[in-house]
This record gives C-alpha cells, sequence and structure tokens, in this order.
C-alpha cells in the first residue's frame, strides 16, 4: 500500500511543479502563447478554473492559483497520512 501512496505522492508532486510553471510563465510576456504554454495551460486550467470561480481577483493580481498549490501540498500531506497508516 505505501507503494501506491508514494506513486499518487510523486504524481501529485509533479502536477505541482507544471503549476508553479505555469504561473511563473504568467510574468513571461508571450509565454503561455507558445507551443508548451499551452500545453501546460491545457493541463493546468481545469485544475485552476474551479478556484478562479470562487475566488475573485484582488484587482490586477490573481491569487487563485496560489489557493489552489496550498491545497494541492494539502491533498499530498493527506494522502501521506493515509498511506502512512
Amino acid at each position: 500500500m505505501q507503494m501506491i501512496g508514494g506513486v499518487i505522492i510523486q504524481i501529485m508532486t509533479i502536477y505541482m511543479f507544471i503549476c508553479f510553471i505555469y504561473i511563473i510563465m504568467s510574468w513571461i510576456p508571450n509565454a503561455r502563447e507558445s507551443n508548451f504554454g499551452q500545453m501546460i495551460g491545457r493541463i493546468v486550467e481545469p485544475y485552476f478554473a474551479p478556484f478562479r470561480s470562487i475566488i475573485p481577483p484582488i484587482g490586477m493580481i490573481d491569487i487563485s492559483p496560489l489557493i489552489a498549490i496550498f491545497a494541492l501540498n494539502f491533498a499530498i500531506r493527506g494522502v501521506s497520512f493515509l498511506f502512512s497508516m
């Protein structure tokens, strides 16, 4: 069982790094419009969408990806706890 938990945690951690890359790409002009940026967007945007519908942007700053990453980190810790028993 611990091996399954380890695989799930690794996948979630990789997804979290992909989310970080997508957020950093938003600071670089035209990075999200590249083929790589669009590919990452197709992977990450479905996860960010529910958070964006709940949390409105504060002026020009969108904090919903930050909250989404915190939620993903919380889920990683939860999976780690569940599979460590």
